[in-house]
């Protein structure tokens, strides 16, 4: 009969998943890795024992965030990459492959957008952040999955995304880019399933990072109003989730959507620009 279950001995030897070693033997590459969200999670990953490379747009960030991990024992990689170019982003990973012999997980963190009202957005913005946030991380998704199959190896995919469901007045762009990253996910992770490859989402709330001063004050006070806990996330906390979901703590989830919102996607609403009054409460 088949035994179900752990014994309190299996558990007691068994080790917890974001420990020291975490990544040792991994590599990992990390997109947008010259500053906010992306330069935390790539400490993360050097700090846990894997390869990290990194990857961005700008020589000068990457090499700042390179010089950062230099007080990790990891082994560094930088490669500037505009992900908006296919031919790019498969050099990137013949790059990968030539340092490193391929790679085991894929952090598409790269992106960017405009707060603005949809009506005033035109089309030369809209279609570049389309450009950037969905069909950059398709070109660096759809690499990366044909590198593991050929090589007939598993791998893991995490997008950072953003909390979609209940819409996102102000940029309109972004959260089109963005759901349809999470529909890309869900069906690239049944139809990727039999090559051993998952794909995961994680979405980051209202998060303290430098990109908050691209936005109005008045819209930053009041979206720490929009979700429950009714503070900023910060980055490592966002590191922790795509480290843990992205690595072998994640090994049975996968088409997943990991919200790190402080209840945002539960309660509140998220405008990130001034609220019209059209939608302020009435008080008499």
């Amino acid at each position: 009969m088949t035994a179900y279950g752990r014994t309190d001995e299996q558990l007691a030897a068994a080790m917890p998943a974001l420990r020291e070693g975490y990544f040792d033997g991994k590599t990992v590459v990390v997109s947008g890795a010259g500053s906010g969200l992306g330069r935390a999670i790539a400490h993360w990953a050097a700090r846990l024992g894997g390869n990290v490379v990194l990857c961005g747009r700008k020589q000068e960030k990457l090499d700042d965030t390179a010089a950062s991990l230099a007080r990790y024992p990891a082994e560094l990689m930088v490669h500037p990459v505009n992900i908006r170019d296919p031919d790019a982003v498969a050099e990137l990973f013949a790059a990968v492959q030539d340092r490193f012999g391929g790679l085991d997980l894929l952090v598409n963190n790269a992106g960017g957008q405009f707060p603005s009202a949809a009506i005033d957005i035109a089309p030369k913005g809209f279609n570049a952040v389309i450009d950037t946030n969905l069909m950059g991380t398709w070109h660096m998704m759809q690499t990366a999955a044909r590198q593991w199959r050929d090589q007939a190896r598993p791998g893991s995919i995490v997008n950072v995304v953003a909390v979609t469901g209940r819409g996102m007045p102000g940029v309109a762009h972004t959260a089109a880019a963005r759901a349809g990253v999470i529909a890309l996910s869900k069906t690239v992770a049944i139809e990727w399933a039999p090559l051993g490859i998952r794909v995961n989402c994680v979405a980051p709330g209202l998060i303290s990072t430098s990109g908050m001063n691209a936005y109005d004050p008045a819209a930053v006070k009041a979206m720490v109003q929009t979700n429950v806990m009714k503070r900023f996330g910060q980055a490592d906390e966002i590191a922790d989730a795509v480290c843990m979901i992205g690595g072998d703590g994640g090994s049975f989830v996968t088409g997943e959507v990991l919200h790190v919102d402080g209840g945002n996607q539960i309660w509140g609403d998220q405008w990130t620009i001034a609220k019209p009054d059209y939608f302020k409460i009435d008080e008499q």
